[in-house]
């Protein structure tokens, strides 16, 4: 059995795999007469294909039990995918790289309460992972079609911190 332990959600280590949303470090706009700050194009949303639309969404995920046996990755091959805590909760985020259409080697990180990720397209990720509490996420996706593909691993592989 692969044991997959997680790192540190930083840009750097998530960089292929699609954009860390975090205030830390992001350009800085004040607005509103100086009443309001915008930490400004955060990431890249890709719902152009086809005549896609976005979608903002809440998703209300209930917590994992760790360790946990990770048995399938999706993806989204028409549109990019991002997820920002609104419940302030660390989350894990778990990728994997692309093997020939299935997924291949697996990454996890551990997000905190402030951060989120935008998955580029067609990144192989687990479903969302909440920890400690139920949790609430903002979600901005292309609605409207089929856009997800599902693959179960062949492979036993266990997340742990």
């Amino acid at each position: 059995m692969d044991i997959i332990r997680p790192q540190p959600l930083t840009k750097a280590a998530f960089a292929r795999f699609g954009e860390v949303l975090q205030t830390e470090g992001a350009d800085e706009l004040v607005i509103n007469e100086g009443m309001a700050t915008r930490f400004h194009d955060l990431a890249k949303v890709d719902v152009a294909p086809d005549a896609g639309r976005p979608a903002i969404s809440i998703f209300r995920a209930k917590p994992r039990r760790l360790p946990l046996d990770i048995a399938m990755f999706e993806r989204h091959p028409l549109a990019s995918q991002a997820f920002y805590p609104i419940s302030g909760r660390p989350w894990l985020v778990v990728v994997a790289s692309d093997d020939a259409g299935r997924p291949g080697e697996i990454h996890a990180f551990l997000a905190g309460g402030t951060q989120g990720v935008n998955y580029a397209r067609s990144v192989w990720h687990h479903p969302l992972l909440a920890l400690e509490d139920v949790s609430d996420f903002l979600v901005v996706d292309r609605a409207g079609d089929d856009n997800l593909q599902e693959f179960r691993l062949d492979r036993r592989c266990r997340l742990e911190i």
